[in-house]
């Protein structure tokens, strides 16, 4: 049997850190939302336990890699054999603060449900991405989605169905860990209210969405990477209804409520983003998709 799972991209349309527990893991108020960009894992039988490769030499296959280690978890939690040939075909750039390695634990987890025919629910699948990292239990399933705590407190909120996501993503790689740290530090810590987001969402509209964008990472991550202030800036002055750093960055991204606009600034950011990846896709991941 062969099980093909797409592993979608997200990003943050609000990203605020609230609290820190004893044990060192921050407390969040998020807001995540799938985007039509994935990566494509495959699943087949193997006779030598887990085999992880991808399309990719810049990652590691191994057990350092979080879906290696969703595969394996998977396995002993339902006491199945690990016997399991995972491909990963890449798409979301890597350590761009999108989500990609999130993504690919989900499918892995999602897939293996597939191939072993377990039928086991999201909600204990939830229980095992939790384990491995506070996004993966949120790309279980996807969607526009509030998250609190660690990433284990999910509220879905109504799918923003219509207008466009201008993605730029400049040549850097981010350290997730080093921006948190960074930020723990600072003696001023940005904060925003997610009210007007939420209300935003629920209401549809999408001008006031774009308005409200928040993400207090931006506080660190800027300042080490003056390129991401300027994406935000071409955007803005380029018919934009709102820019933000997604995650710990480098990614940005721009709402825009016709295409035209999107891909006219688009051609803006070319020289700007120092030959990284610029793309328009629709908002949806319902509509369009482009895997």
């Amino acid at each position: 049997m062969n099980i093909i799972e797409k592993a979608n991209a997200k990003i943050n349309l609000f990203l605020d850190i609230v609290g820190r527990r004893q044990d060192g893991y921050h407390l969040l108020e998020t807001i995540m939302h799938t985007i039509p960009l994935c990566d494509i894992v495959k699943i087949s039988a193997s006779k030598n336990g887990i085999a992880l490769s991808g399309s990719t030499n810049t990652l590691s296959w191994d057990r350092t890699n979080l879906a290696y280690r969703a595969a394996e978890k998977f396995c002993s939690r339902f006491n199945v054999p690990c016997d399991v040939s995972i491909y990963i075909e890449k798409h979301i750039p890597i350590a761009a603060g999108l989500g990609g390695g999130s993504a690919d634990a989900a499918a892995v987890l999602r897939g293996l449900n597939k191939f072993y025919g377990l039928n086991v629910d999201n909600q204990h699948l939830r229980e095992i991405a939790l384990e491995l990292g506070a996004d993966v239990p949120y790309c279980i399933e996807g969607g526009t989605v509030l998250a609190e705590g660690i990433g284990e407190k999910l509220t879905c909120l109504p799918t923003i169905s219509e207008g466009y996501v201008l993605l730029a993503v400049p040549p850097i790689a981010i350290s997730t860990a080093e921006i948190y740290n960074k930020w723990d530090v600072l003696d001023i810590k940005p904060h925003s209210d997610i009210g007007p987001v939420i209300e935003a969402i629920e209401e549809k509209n999408l001008p006031i969405i774009g308005k409200h964008l928040f993400n207090t990472l931006e506080a660190v991550t800027t300042k080490c990477y003056p390129i991401i202030s300027q994406i935000e800036r071409v955007m803005m002055l380029n018919g934009c209804l709102g820019s933000c750093m997604s995650g710990s960055g480098p990614s940005v991204f721009g709402l825009f409520d016709e295409l035209i606009k999107a891909e006219k600034c688009r051609d803006k950011l070319q020289n700007v983003t120092q030959g990284g990846v610029t793309i328009v896709l629709p908002i949806s991941h319902q509509e369009g998709k482009i895997c």
